[in-house]
């Protein structure tokens, strides 16, 4: 579901603070969330349960080294404001300082150039999306790693750990794991995420 924020005078679209202003006052339903993207604000359903197992499964694996100054959460809201998106991860690392001094008077997202780790797992009506404009947003916000759950792979449920961020858009490293093969998580996870709990 999406509705595009109503275009200002003189500009080919609605700026960003606009939409961040629109984005601020939406009465999301229950389980739902919005996000931003090309100028639009959508509403993205809540995730089936076999989605939900696998977002606690990595946390749960996170959790077991998770250095204290940082933190996992669920359905935190992240922007690349100068792409013009907000997403809502379905996990993300972050310092946890930052999360304690976020304003709790005002509806903010927090800046994905901060996050150490995004977690993206496919529904199939976000794959694609998940695939390569989040992929893209993500590598130009600097975000050091992108862990894509991918249930829906055309070779099969896969695991995808994109590192090395490039301001281009892209990761210069991945690696990638069938469902039922364990993956490695680099510093400062320094954890190997076992995939054969996952439910397709």
């Amino acid at each position: 579901m999406e509705a595009r924020a109503g275009h200002q005078p003189g500009t080919g679209g609605p700026p960003w603070d606009y939409l961040l202003d629109a984005w601020r006052e939406l009465d999301v339903p229950e389980g739902w969330h919005a996000e931003i993207e090309a100028e639009r604000i959508r509403l993205v359903p809540p995730s089936h349960a076999h989605h939900a197992a696998i977002a606690a499964e990595v946390q749960r694996c996170l959790y077991a080294r998770l250095p204290d100054e940082l933190g996992s959460y669920r359905t935190l809201s992240v922007h690349a404001a100068p792409l013009g998106k907000l997403y809502v991860p379905d996990v993300v690392v972050m310092p946890s300082e930052l999360i304690a001094a976020a304003d709790p008077d005002t509806l903010d997202p927090m800046d994905a150039s901060d996050a150490l780790l995004v977690v993206e797992i496919t529904s199939k009506g976000n794959a694609r999306e998940d695939r390569t404009k989040k992929y893209r947003a993500y590598a130009r916000a600097g975000v050091p790693m992108y862990l894509l759950i991918d249930r829906f792979d055309t070779r099969g449920a896969m695991v995808t750990l994109f590192t090395e961020p490039s301001e281009h858009g892209t990761y210069k490293h991945s690696d990638a794991v069938p469902f039922g093969k364990p993956l490695a998580l680099p510093a400062p996870f320094d954890v190997t995420l076992p995939t054969d709990g996952f439910p397709v």
